[in-house]
């Protein structure tokens, strides 16, 4: 008889204030787990046992006393997620921690503030575990560390777990943890999601503040959630979610979590008008057959489902989209380092910091014209439709020599030609989602091909991850993959 499968987030949760799970027993499990499989798949930069542990002692005296008041319940609408771990990833801070980035530029740095984003995870009850590994400063869409052991998908160890959020992924697609924390500029959520088998979500830009320590920046980056099931993911972005003072471009919150909403949307028997794109965006490259055939999965379900699809051309060229190119470059030159730590930096990092510095201020400026009307054009040309659906990546998860390459700018159009859809988004700065719908042998082995929605509105979350759940409800996936050697 094979284990039982992890449970899930919210349901950890649940299983906690009934008492069905003892929250110290759990971190300790949640710890080994860590220490083993999340070894085995490169999921973690540092472990945080101390913390980890001091965290499920104050949620067992909190389950306790609310036990002894009879209030286990009330806890579910305060602390939706008390006592689960969720792991942050080693690009945001937690004072008295390791910060590394994934750089030996910054080896043995402890950070000494806590960003917003973690302090809200934190404040929430949840048992960090450990910071999850990333690639230098979150560069490339593979984590492939200069501080540690590269992450690698579970569903086979050779394979790159995708990135820059890929320990996250490998942590949540092998089952050391239900849900963890990523971050997103170019698809650094969503394409380790993909590779993993799991859900991914990128909100619309302003829906997490960056703050207090952090600013907008070039407008492309923002937090973000990855877990094993749709409902989890809107827990997650629960957590994250809310505007801090001097945000440049704060959300408008609706009061309302995006779980209900959610479950508000899902009941909806709304038929929507879904967008086919099948072209890549940010390179002229070739899509695995495979990848197609995910995508033609969803769409029979959602078809089943009575929406309507329409095949759609790629709104802009491969060489519209090089106007990313400025913005993308002068945010890696602008990472403040001493001329003792550039000495320390991996080539791809190297390169794009040497091309950043080549631009000047007035063609700054041009860029962030230039995409902003980029997004314009290409939000016009979306908004007759209520989404657009793509396949997530265009090849099964990538052996890390495929995309790691000796030269910086090749190195970088190799990660293009790879994720040549998730880029987009974040120039438009509405939310997408990368969703597990199929499986297939490559070459001996089953590897999973993701889809990705993308919002065509600022604000779709709740849209996106109802769509997601209708997909999930209709053509499950695996939860939990354990980790597949050679």
């Amino acid at each position: 008889m094979s284990a039982p499968e992890p449970l899930g987030a919210l349901e950890t949760a649940a299983a906690l204030r009934s008492a069905e799970l003892d929250v110290l027993e759990l971190a300790e499990r949640t710890l080994e787990s860590a220490r083993s499989i999340g070894a085995e798949t490169g999921a973690f930069a540092h472990l945080l046992e101390d913390l980890t542990r001091e965290q499920a002692r104050a949620v067992s005296e909190r389950l306790d006393d609310a036990r002894r008041r009879g209030a286990s319940q009330d806890l579910a609408a305060q602390w939706p997620l008390l006592g689960v771990p969720l792991p942050i990833k080693d690009l945001t801070q937690i004072a008295g921690a390791p910060f590394e980035a994934g750089s030996a530029a910054l080896a043995g740095n402890i950070a000494t503030v806590t960003d917003g984003v973690a302090q809200r995870i934190l404040d929430a009850g949840t048992l960090t575990i450990g910071k999850t590994t990333t690639p230098e400063f979150g560069m490339p869409c593979y984590t492939e560390p200069a501080t540690g052991a590269p992450a690698r998908t579970p569903w086979d160890l050779r394979r790159t777990a995708g990135g820059s959020s890929g320990g996250a992924a490998a942590a949540v697609a092998s089952g050391v943890v239900p849900l963890a924390h990523g971050s997103d500029g170019g698809g650094s959520v969503r394409i380790p999601a993909a590779c993993c088998g799991i859900v991914g979500l990128k909100p619309s830009r302003g829906v997490v503040s960056p703050g207090p320590y952090g600013s907008e920046g070039m407008g492309l980056v923002t937090d973000g959630v990855l877990a094993r099931s749709v409902r989890d993911a809107a827990a997650g972005l629960d957590l994250i979610a809310g505007p801090r003072p001097g945000d440049f471009t704060p959300s408008q919150a609706s009061g309302r979590s995006y779980l209900a909403r959610l479950d508000e949307e899902a009941e909806a028997p709304t038929s929507l008008r879904i967008a086919v794109l099948r072209e890549p965006l940010a390179a002229e490259t070739e899509v695995h057959p495979a990848a197609l055939r995910g995508l033609e999965r969803a769409l029979q379900v959602l078809r089943g489902l009575g929406h309507e699809t329409t095949e759609i051309r790629a709104p802009f060229t491969p060489e519209d989209w090089k106007s990313f190119m400025p913005l993308w470059t002068v945010g890696a030159a602008t990472i403040p380092l001493t001329e003792a730590q550039e000495g320390a930096l991996l080539e791809l990092t190297r390169w794009l910091r040497e091309r950043g510095r080549s631009y000047s201020a007035v063609e700054l400026a041009q860029a962030f014209s230039s995409v902003q009307s980029l997004a314009r054009r290409t939000l016009e040309g979306f908004a007759p439709f209520d989404l657009v659906i793509t396949p997530a990546l265009a090849a099964p998860p990538a052996f890390p020599a495929e995309l790691q390459l000796p030269e910086g700018e090749a190195d970088f159009w190799a990660q293009c030609a790879f994720t040549p859809w998730t880029s987009t988004w974040n120039m438009l700065g509405t939310a997408a989602l990368s969703v597990p719908v199929h499986r297939e042998q490559i070459d001996g082995r089953e590897l999973p091909f993701g889809v990705q929605l993308g919002a065509t509105r600022y604000g779709d979350e709740p849209l996106l991850l109802a769509v997601a759940a209708r997909l999930e409800a209709h053509d499950p996936w695996p939860l939990v993959r354990a980790p597949q050697h050679a």
